[in-house]
C-alpha cells in the first residue's frame, strides 16, 4: 500500500516496536467503529491497521497484530503489561562521593502534556480537505500484483478530510518542563537505573503514564578509579618510610586513615585493604581499596637531614652483615674488612 505508516501512526522514523504498538493501540481505541460513531471512523480504523501491519512487516516485528481487527476492539493487556504512554530515559550525572554515600538531586524533565487547544485530541478548528497522499488523489493504488485496486486510505475517494490542530500539528501534545526531587541510594554503580513510576509521558483515557528511567553516570575522579566496587589509586611514599615500615596516611572516600607499612625494600608495592573501597549495596559487599605505592627518594637535603642520614648509615654499617649484606659480602671478598 502506498501509505506512510510512520505518518499515519504519528511516530518518529527512528522509533521502535514498543512505540509503534503504543501508537497503534491508542489510535485503534480512538477510531474503532464500536467506540466511535464518527462517519469516517471505519475508514480511519482500516488505515490505522494497514499502517501498523505495514510497519511491523517491513521491520520484521509482527508481534502485536490482532487476528480480526475490523470486527473486534484490541484485547486488553495482562495486568503486568498494561499499555502505558512512552517512557522517558535520561542520564543522571553524579560525583563518586555522591554515588557512594547516596544523595538528593533535583532534575529537570521535559515531557508532553495535552494540548490545551484540542484537549489532546489532535483535532481542532474547521475540517480541511486535501488529496490523499497514498493514491495522490486518484482513489486507486497498485497491489502486490501491480493491479489497480481501491485505495484503503481514502476509501477510493481520493480526498481526505481532517481537522488537524494548528498548535500541536495533530500530535495532541505540547512540551512542558517539570522539576523532580529524587533520592539516589548509596552504593549504586555506573549504568544502574532508577525507575520513577508514572513520571514519564502523561497518560490519557486509554494509557497509563509512562515511567522515567535514570541511568547513573559517575563523573571521573581526580584520585580514584572505580573497578567494580574496588577503588584504585596511586600514591607516592617516602622510600625511607617503606624501608623502616613507618605509619602512613591513606586516602579513602570516608576520609584519611592511618596504616602501618611493613618494613621492606623501597620498591613499588600494592596494598589491598578489604572493605575499604566502594560501599556495598544489597547482597553486594563493599569493595577493596587498592593503593599502588611509588617509592620516592630524597632529592635535596638540608644540613640537619644530611647529618641524621649519615648517622643512620653509620649505624647500618656497624651491622652491615645483617642490614647491608651485599655490601658486607663485597667488602669481605675484596679484603676491605
Amino acid at each position: 500500500m502506498q501509505i506512510d505508516p510512520y505518518d499515519i501512526l504519528g511516530v518518529a522514523r527512528d522509533s521502535g516496536p514498543a512505540e509503534w504498538k503504543r501508537a497503534y493501540r491508542r489510535l485503534a481505541m480512538r477510531w474503532h467503529p464500536d467506540r466511535n460513531d464518527h462517519p469516517e471512523a471505519t475508514e480511519r480504523f482500516k488505515v490505522i491497521n494497514a499502517a501498523y501491519e505495514l510497519i511491523a512487516t517491513v521491520e520484521g516485528k509482527n508481534e502485536a497484530k490482532t487476528e480480526n481487527p475490523e470486527s473486534e476492539a484490541p484485547e486488553p493487556e495482562a495486568e503486568d503489561s498494561i499499555a502505558r504512554a512512552a517512557d522517558i530515559r535520561l542520564n543522571l550525572d553524579v560525583s563518586l562521593e555522591e554515588a557512594a554515600a547516596g544523595c538528593r538531586k533535583t532534575i529537570h524533565v521535559t515531557r508532553g502534556k495535552a494540548c490545551p487547544t484540542c484537549d489532546g485530541s489532535g483535532e481542532s478548528g474547521m475540517a480541511r480537505t486535501h488529496f490523499c497522499d497514498a493514491c495522490h488523489g486518484s482513489g486507486r493504488v497498485h497491489d502486490a500484483h501491480r493491479r489497480l485496486v481501491k485505495c484503503d486510505a481514502c476509501a477510493g475517494r481520493g480526498l481526505i478530510k481532517e481537522r488537524t490542530c494548528p498548535d500541536c500539528e495533530g500530535s495532541g501534545r505540547e512540551s512542558a518542563e517539570v522539576s523532580l526531587k529524587i533520592t539516589v541510594p548509596p552504593g549504586m554503580l555506573p549504568g544502574d537505573e532508577l525507575r520513577l513510576a508514572g513520571q514519564g509521558e502523561p497518560g490519557d483515557d486509554e494509557l497509563q503514564a509512562g515511567h522515567l528511567y535514570l541511568t547513573l553516570v559517575i563523573r571521573s575522579h581526580p584520585l580514584f578509579q572505580l573497578h567494580g566496587r574496588d577503588l584504585h589509586c596511586r600514591m607516592p611514599v617516602s622510600a625511607l618510610a617503606m624501608i623502616a615500615g613507618a605509619e602512613i596516611e591513606l586516602p579513602s572516600l570516608g576520609g584519611v586513615f592511618s596504616h602501618a607499612l611493613e618494613a621492606g625494600a623501597a620498591e613499588q608495592r600494592t596494598l589491598r585493604l578489604a572493605g575499604k573501597g566502594y560501599p556495598g549495596r544489597g547482597r553486594s559487599k563493599a569493595g577493596d581499596l587498592v593503593v599502588d605505592l611509588e617509592p620516592v627518594f630524597p632529592q635535596k637535603l638540608n644540613a640537619r637531614q644530611r647529618k641524621l642520614l649519615l648517622q643512620a648509615n653509620a649505624a647500618l654499617m656497624d651491622d652491615a652483615a645483617e642490614a647491608l649484606p651485599e655490601i658486607a659480602a663485597w667488602r669481605a671478598a675484596h679484603g676491605l674488612d
